[in-house]
């Protein structure tokens, strides 16, 4: 018994292109399964041009007991992650922090109303500041795109995360650097 017959299938039964189709259908299940992303859009993220830019982030309602060890924590670690839309967006640098009054409204006697410090106890551990980070963007038509097609603008929840914290804030201010 001939391996493959006058018709070209093996041993009489199976034929040469039912095993070449067998083979990619079997490609084409591994490529699937095992390599599910593509490199592609990789390569076209960091072939964009990219620039500097400064994002500055109200913190409001902040629980906090030592506000002292945070600060430190910013200038020791400068290096933060961002969480955009509950997506990783890539890390940060944390250039500055300001720590912004809690005020409370009074009434005077002559009917004016004045902004003074909250004289309550409980709101010494409740803490608003201004958080400014430094990354790279491209700049679109439609705004500020990090790394990974996340989108920045004015309004944006973003979620910063280091060592021993992890809080959210409200972006307030968005700036093209000069490089």
């Amino acid at each position: 018994m001939k391996i493959i017959d006058s018709k070209g299938r093996l041993f009489g039964k199976l034929s040469i292109l039912d095993f070449a189709a067998a083979g990619v259908i079997g490609l084409v299940a591994v490529g699937i399964f095992f390599f599910p992303g593509t490199p592609l859009t990789n390569n076209i993220v960091a072939q964009t041009k990219q620039k500097p830019i400064e994002v500055e982030i109200l913190v409001r309602g902040l629980g906090v007991t030592n506000l002292d060890s945070l600060f430190k924590e910013f200038k020791e670690n400068q290096e933060a992650d961002i969480v955009i839309r509950n997506q990783p967006a890539g890390k940060v640098k944390i250039v500055g922090n300001e720590l912004l009054p809690r005020t409370t409204p009074v009434p005077q006697p002559d009917g004016t109303v004045k902004a003074l410090p909250d004289p309550r106890p409980e709101i010494m551990m409740i803490r608003d500041m201004l958080v400014t980070v430094e990354g790279k963007a491209e700049a679109t038509s439609t705004g500020f795109v990090l790394p990974g097609s996340k989108k920045v603008k004015i309004g944006s929840s973003i979620q910063l995360q280091g060592n021993t914290y992890d809080f959210n804030g409200t972006v307030v201010s968005i700036e093209l650097k000069d490089s």
